[in-house]
């Protein structure tokens, strides 16, 4: 289990895609954790990534069964998040699970039951709230810089990943799309800034019932759109903001912020929550736009890697450090079971909406995590 000299938790990743490279190249950043060994159902993918980060390579059975192994951070394919997690929760480790949580409410419950009935912890991503843009703007608000939030928008649209994601099939099927793929960004930033979703409604549609690969090695080959693909929602806040959140793969292009949240003093404007940095900006009542110092001070705020031709910040793995050391130090942590078990209700209930034109009432609440100040971030730091 953990060495009590360095209080670092052992991790083991079942997943070795796309995404776990991502987290081996980043865990050495932070303290709380090591990454210890790696699974796959492909054995050989298991090896590649072991060889490559200088890890060991397991079996999934072998991982869940190594008693050194504290924590399972569950990288695979969306369809099979809650089974992995669920067996890794009999197994008896906490685990860390890439968004989403699992495919619908029912799976979310029944995991969330299953860990307190272990007395095990489960928490997910995205962890990009823990940002230093997203955390300055959770400190204006906080601070009252633009008053009450009564409504605001956000938009997430572009036209789909088929022209150059090689295998682009799973983002058309169900559980994925605009919503489950996308939609847990910017659902966590907004319970993470808001408190819980009350109840939803939304309008869903289909632009093509097909989609062409644009990509090697299947460019040409059509694929069946199975989810909708273009959304827009109305989600009704317990604390009574009313936010329109528009989620499509139907738009070539368009000029609206990512964020904007419309305050009884003031208007604040947020970036991308799908990255961890960016600017921030707000006004003051009838005043000019001002400049939020995001990056002065919060370690998860400056540029550390390049995102196709812009630097960004990428702190992935912060929510699973801070799992870690909530753990260690017996506290809650900030990616929490209740917050991704909500966030999982909303997007089903934006879906139900869209196919039933009502309103959807969430059952499910949240309390918002708290904040993540500069000091709290570097602990997370080696």
């Amino acid at each position: 289990m953990a060495d009590p000299s360095t209080q670092a938790l052992n991790v083991g990743i079942i997943g070795c895609g796309n995404v776990s490279a991502t987290y081996l190249r980043l865990a050495p950043l932070f303290a709380p954790f090591t990454i210890s060994a790696v699974a796959d159902l492909n054995a050989a993918a298991a090896q590649d990534r072991a060889q490559a980060f200088g890890t060991k390579a397991l079996s999934v059975d072998a991982l869940l069964a190594d008693p050194s192994i504290d924590i399972i951070v569950n990288l695979t394919v969306p369809a099979a998040h809650a089974s992995v997690t669920s067996a890794s929760l009999e197994a008896g480790k906490h685990v860390y699970s890439e968004k989403p949580l699992a495919l619908s409410s029912a799976e979310a419950r029944a995991i969330a039951a299953l860990a307190t009935q272990r007395g095990l912890r489960v928490g997910a991503a995205p962890d990009t709230f823990l940002g230093g843009a997203h955390q300055a703007a959770r400190s204006q608000l906080d601070g009252g810089a633009v008053g009450r939030i009564t409504s605001g928008t956000c938009h997430v649209m572009n036209h789909g990943m088929e022209s150059w994601h090689p295998y682009p099939d799973f983002f058309f099927k169900p559980g994925a799309g605009p919503i489950f793929d996308i939609g847990p960004y910017y659902l966590t930033s907004l319970v993470g800034l808001l408190g819980p979703v009350e109840r939803v409604a939304a309008l869903s549609g289909m632009g093509s019932a097909e989609r062409t690969i644009g990509s090697q090695p299947r460019a040409g080959e059509r694929i069946t759109v199975e989810t909708p693909t273009d959304i827009h929602a109305l989600l009704a806040f317990e604390s009574g903001a009313s936010i329109t959140l528009s989620a499509s793969w139907d738009v070539w292009a368009h000029g609206h912020q990512p964020m904007e949240l419309y305050g009884t003093a003031g208007t604040l404007y947020l970036p991308d929550p799908n990255f961890f940095g960016g600017a921030v900006q707000h006004t003051s009542e009838a005043g000019a736009m001002r400049d939020v110092a995001a990056g002065s001070a919060h370690p998860f705020a400056p540029a550390n890697e390049n995102f196709e031709t812009a630097p960004r910040a990428n702190y992935r793995g912060a929510g699973l450090a801070d799992m870690a050391q909530a753990i260690i130090e017996d506290r809650p942590h900030r990616c929490s079971l209740d917050l991704t078990v909500h966030v999982v209700e909303v997007m089903e209930a934006i879906l139900k909406s869209g196919e039933e034109g009502t309103f959807v009432p969430l059952q499910t609440r949240c309390e918002r995590p708290a904040p993540l100040s500069a000091a709290q971030a570097q602990s997370l730091l080696r």
